[in-house]
């Protein structure tokens, strides 16, 4: 699907990234990639760290977020900044949906 113009969610299927997270890879090239998280409340994205640069987009719900040690509390509309090899990762306290872009693409998502 790699460099594919027109990607429509309905025919992507969702993946278990975690227990209680589905992923779906969007589009993507190689210098960029788009993926959406869904997370039933209380699941977790336990922590981690990646050399890609990445922005995270809250679409709905709300996330307990640690990011370099720093915790805060995040909803619909907020975004986050983890910049390369920083340790992030996240509580869902309302089930809800996010939004990764990510540079450069992952490589181990596909």
């Amino acid at each position: 699907m790699i460099d594919q113009r027109w990607v429509f969610r309905d025919d992507v299927e969702a993946t278990e990234a975690a227990d209680g997270v589905t992923r779906r890879v969007l589009a993507y090239d190689q210098k960029m990639m788009c993926v959406e998280n869904t997370f039933e409340t209380r699941a977790v994205g336990p922590l981690h760290h990646h050399p890609h640069t990445q922005i995270t987009y809250v679409v709905s719900g709300v996330f307990d977020f640690e990011i370099d040690g720093v915790v805060r509390t995040v909803r619909a509309g907020d975004s986050m900044l983890k910049s390369s090899n920083v340790e992030h990762g996240c509580l869902c306290r309302e089930a809800g949906v996010l939004l990764d872009l990510f540079t450069p693409m992952r490589e181990d998502f596909v």
